[in-house]
């Protein structure tokens, strides 16, 4: 398995190297009909379907939910080894803390990513 996982750049360079254009241009045709079919299907359906109040009130708490699991991924957990660790990005943790400041004042997403971006560039310049 270890051998398949490090020749799969070269299999995928072989691969590529003898597509043509059309073969580009029907993966690109495939990509966004692969694309397209799972947004199409759900809001065919639900457009003519009484949605309850319950999980409206439920489906607020997803996009939250999403980005904390991948920030706290990002900041806590070492890739390498999967492992936790609670100091292991200081730079990144003080830009989280910023980010978390400047969305509870503002309730902006727009300035709470551009303070997001400010902070770990700063941060990084000054590390």
């Amino acid at each position: 398995m270890d051998n398949l996982l490090l020749s799969a750049p070269v299999i995928a360079q072989s691969v590529t190297s003898t597509m043509d254009s059309w073969d580009h241009l029907l993966l690109i045709a495939l990509a966004a009909v692969a694309a397209f079919i799972p947004r199409y299907f759900p809001m065919r359906f639900f457009t003519k379907r009484e949605i309850p109040e319950w999980f409206n009130e439920w489906m607020k708490y997803v996009p939250v939910s999403l980005f904390t699991a991948l920030v706290v991924k990002g900041i806590f957990i070492d890739t390498a080894t999967y492992s936790f660790h609670l100091f292991g990005h200081v730079n990144q943790i003080i830009a989280a803390v910023i980010v978390i400041i400047v969305t509870y004042m503002t309730r902006s997403m727009a300035l709470s990513v551009l303070a997001g971006l400010a902070a770990v560039a700063i941060i990084t310049f000054m590390m």
